[in-house]
């Protein structure tokens, strides 16, 4: 199927779509993961990946571009949330280096970057392992995502 935008609607209880993302879920806070939310799962869903990518990020390397803050999957198909500060299920790789969630945290005077937080609903229950980047996740749900919709927040560090 691909990657394409469906009728799925990513909400959380931090911040609203647009809205500014509250510190306690940035480098400069807590750095605790924002709760999320989804509902209008394509039929046939089995399973769920959720990454969150900051493409304002003055980086580009010959794998992407921008940054990576988490990558998160093997969510069961009848999941339509998860918790904050969540460490459930299969966490893969951030540019920070590290498995699990890292915040918002750009450059000082960059002004407003904008995180956009997808969630993928896949036909299958993939037995990946842990640790994946997000263009390594990617490569491996392609063939297998039925939809995807994201939810943008932005974070500005002075």
């Amino acid at each position: 199927m691909g990657f394409a935008l469906s009728e799925m609607q990513l909400t959380s209880t931090a911040f609203s779509a647009g809205g500014a993302i509250p510190q306690k879920h940035t480098g400069e806070g807590e750095d605790t993961s924002p709760a999320l939310a989804w509902s209008n799962a394509p039929a046939g869903t089995k399973s769920f990946a959720i990454v969150c990518h900051d493409p304002d990020a003055p980086l580009l390397t010959p794998k992407g571009y921008g940054f990576v803050h988490w990558v998160l999957y093997g969510i069961p198909g009848d999941a339509r949330s998860i918790d904050e500060d969540s460490s459930a299920h299969t966490q893969g790789n951030n540019d920070f280096g590290n498995a699990g969630y890292g915040g918002p945290m750009p450059p000082e005077g960059h002004g407003i970057h904008n995180y956009f937080f997808w969630v993928l609903a896949l036909d299958s229950e993939l037995d990946l392992p842990s640790g994946l980047s997000m263009l390594e996740l990617f490569e491996k749900i392609e063939p297998h995502c039925l939809g995807m919709n994201r939810l943008v927040g932005t974070y500005r560090r002075d």
